[in-house]
């Protein structure tokens, strides 16, 4: 009878120990997700985030060139390569000039020629003013070699009418070569420019952005050879469309969101909007200025948030990016209920706000219960 009555106490402890002991299972399981994070309960706060529309832009060097080739060669030199900086006239590619230097001594030799030509024009009319030739016939009959009453220069055979026929040949003779020599000259100024444009240099302090040639490459006219740009100098260049262009004017200040793991906003001031829409994508090209010692760098994508009146505004619900639990690629968060009972709950999330907070625009509403580092189940 003792030992049926032993069993009868002994089995309801160790029940109640067992029950005791999932509980502390699981209590187990929480410490080791509270290192991860502890659970809390947050109330979902609203914020009125205005009207403005989040627009693409890309982070640019204030000077940027793309030097091309102005006439065909073969690349024979590449001073660097992408990031190698160089100060405003350092050479950075050059072309064959084997060719162009041929030309120059052929063109050289031309100029001689006709500074020879030039010479001796000159001298044949210098003795033709100063001592004319006889071209009178010696053999000639007396009435052919009478002149007209009046017209015979004294000492002379010839007539003032031949006489200055004479010398305006002469003087032909000084102009066409002096037509000559200016013509070799030109063509010696216009190799001499082909050879300057054999050489690309930089227009300014920067670095090589995008190499496209290689040595031994040969090259078109209008075909680029390196991209050159001053990195030191950065600028945010944007395509807003044309309806909310007219709203940016020189000087108007924006926040630009950086694409960085922190999402750092920046006050940025327009610096330049151009003047005409690009046909194909109605967008206006806007140019905007960065703060000192932002934390960018050239190619760098942001986001430029562009005051819109047509945009929604209002307030929207806010909540951190911790209370987000990911399914299927689909963003949920558990609601916590009044009477204690939770739910998953599908949403559809906009813009980030800050390194750790994100708009809601579809799933929450204000004064929500949620839980944020929620265990995971």
């Amino acid at each position: 009878m003792k030992t049926n009555h032993t069993k009868k106490v002994i089995q309801p402890l160790f029940g109640s120990l067992i029950a005791l002991l999932i509980p502390l299972s699981g209590f187990a399981q929480d410490v080791a997700h509270e290192a991860q994070g502890s659970p809390q309960l947050v109330t979902v706060e609203v914020r009125d985030l205005g009207g403005a529309v989040p627009i693409g832009a890309t982070i640019v060097p204030r000077n940027e060139v793309t030097l091309a080739a102005q006439l065909p060669g073969r690349v024979e030199f590449i001073a660097g390569r992408e990031g190698d900086r160089f100060r405003a006239g350092q050479l950075l590619v050059a072309l064959g000039e084997a060719e162009l230097l041929a030309q120059r001594r052929a063109a050289q030799a031309e100029i001689g020629n006709a500074q020879a030509g030039l010479r001796d024009a000159e001298v044949q009319y210098s003795r033709e003013l100063r001592s004319p030739q006889q071209r009178g016939g010696m053999g000639m009959p007396m009435m052919e070699q009478m002149p007209i009453m009046g017209q015979m220069l004294p000492g002379g055979g010839e007539t003032k009418v031949e006489r200055g026929a004479t010398l305006h040949g002469y003087s032909t003779r000084i102009e066409q070569a002096r037509s000559a020599l200016a013509q070799s000259q030109s063509r010696l100024q216009a190799i001499d420019a082909k050879l300057r444009d054999t050489k690309s240099v930089a227009p300014f302090d920067g670095v090589i952005l995008t190499k496209f040639v290689n040595i031994g490459d040969t090259v078109q006219p209008g075909q680029q050879l390196v991209s050159f740009g001053d990195v030191e100098a950065l600028q945010i260049q944007a395509d807003v469309p044309a309806r909310l262009a007219p709203r940016l004017q020189l000087g108007t200040r924006l926040m630009a969101r950086l694409d960085d793991p922190d999402k750092t906003e920046l006050a940025v001031t327009v610096a330049q909007v151009f003047p005409m829409a690009d046909p194909t994508r109605h967008t206006i090209r806007v140019k905007l200025d960065l703060p000192p010692q932002a934390p960018v760098a050239a190619g760098m994508y942001t986001q430029v948030l562009i005051p819109d009146a047509t945009a929604q505004r209002g307030s929207f619900p806010i909540i951190p990016t911790s209370a987000l639990v990911w399914r299927g690629g689909l963003p949920m968060v558990f609601v916590v209920y009044p009477d204690g009972h939770h739910e998953l709950r599908l949403l559809r999330i906009g813009d980030q706000v800050g390194p750790d907070q994100v708009t809601i625009l579809t799933g929450l509403s204000a004064g929500d219960q949620i839980l944020v580092n929620p265990k995971r189940r």
